[in-house]
């Protein structure tokens, strides 16, 4: 710590690293002392330069081991990615570790017996923390709820809605590609809906144990629905009758009972057939029990703003979170560890 500041590595700059890097700059009680980045047409560069921020005498590197071997407090880890053995050896040198990787989502629920026994030894050696946030899985799987439960006293059911509009999302590539957009409307991958069990599952089955449920069977299915007419998106177009939206519902259950909803809603279009009933971009949480609650976040800014205004939702809070891990006993951090992650020292303008 210089003077009464943590010290912070930033690791990674893709869309969402380069928020938190920049809030780490403006963020009054962090001082950055190093920036890993993975392209070497980045290297050398001011991270400042990087951000749109002033310098900061900060340059990017791709030398990992360098990047490890500096005096920091805390590394704010956001590879496309994770290197478990590179993770483990920044915890060993006695870093907390802040990530967005979806490994070390839930307390690390998802890694072997073994490997989750590796990082324990690690934190331990190194009088280290390590904490996965993020915001889907992250805010909306632990924060959110955990806050809705503590008004109960009985808790029936969790049911989360994610909503996601991507009319205005500039990338072919994740769209079409990836997701499969555009394709010929057909039965759906059931091979994603089961990578995203993988993904929230952990976290879903955690937020379940809070209300007081072990959830002992899952499912994952996937809806598709196709667009009417043909429509022209930022990305590209869609021809009619091709896919438009796809529903994933995760569903977790206790004594043949459903305890535990998450339904993702991404859609590039409301005209769709079969018809939908959609939201604006943002999250629906509904808690059933003895103080049934039903809340709706939505975003403030129009959709083809919302590229720009994204990445906060996962960059600011592993940011908040760095005098809160830094403060935490050595080991795997949960949210139900930490106090509420206010944003300590205000992000400067």
């Amino acid at each position: 710590m210089t003077d009464g500041r943590l010290r912070v590595v930033q690791w990674a700059t893709g869309n969402v690293g380069r928020r938190a890097l920049r809030e780490t700059i403006r963020h009054p009680d962090l001082e950055l002392v190093g920036l890993v980045v993975y392209d070497e047409a980045k290297a050398g560069i001011d991270a400042g330069d990087l951000c749109g921020e002033a310098p900061t005498g900060v340059l990017a590197t791709t030398d990992h081991a360098s990047a490890i071997a500096l005096d920091a407090d805390a590394v704010i880890y956001m590879p496309g990615a994770a290197d478990f053995d590179e993770v483990l050896a920044v915890l060993e040198r006695g870093t907390n570790v802040i990530t967005t990787c979806g490994d070390f989502q839930a307390g690390a629920a998802s890694l072997s017996e073994e490997r989750r026994g590796r990082l324990l030894d690690a934190c331990r050696r190194g009088g280290s923390s390590i904490y996965a946030t993020g915001s889907s899985p992250g805010f909306i799987s632990d924060a959110l709820p955990l806050a809705l439960l503590s008004m109960q006293r009985r808790v029936d059911r969790i049911e989360i809605e994610e909503y996601a509009n991507l009319s205005e999302r500039d990338s072919a590539y994740m769209l079409f590609e990836l997701m499969g957009f555009g394709r010929p409307a057909g039965p759906a991958d059931e091979g994603r809906a089961s990578y995203l069990l993988g993904q929230f599952g952990p976290a879903l089955a955690r937020l379940a144990r809070s209300a007081g449920h072990d959830v002992q069977d899952w499912s994952a299915t996937g809806e598709l629905a196709a667009v009417r007419e043909t429509t022209t998106l930022a990305a590209g177009e869609l021809p009619a009758g091709t896919v438009g939206a796809q529903r994933t519902i995760l569903s977790g259950s206790s004594e043949g009972r459903e305890v535990v909803r998450f339904t993702a809603n991404w859609y590039c279009s409301t005209d769709l057939d079969p018809a939908w009933d959609l939201l604006p971009t943002g999250w629906r949480v509904k808690v059933r029990g003895d103080a049934a609650m039903d809340v709706t976040i939505e975003f403030p800014v129009a959709v083809e703003d919302l590229g720009e205004f994204t990445p906060a939702l996962t960059a600011n809070r592993p940011v908040n979170a760095v005098p809160f891990v830094c403060a935490a006993a050595p080991g795997i951090v949960v949210t139900e560890d930490l106090p509420p992650l206010v944003p300590i020292g205000p992000s400067r303008d």
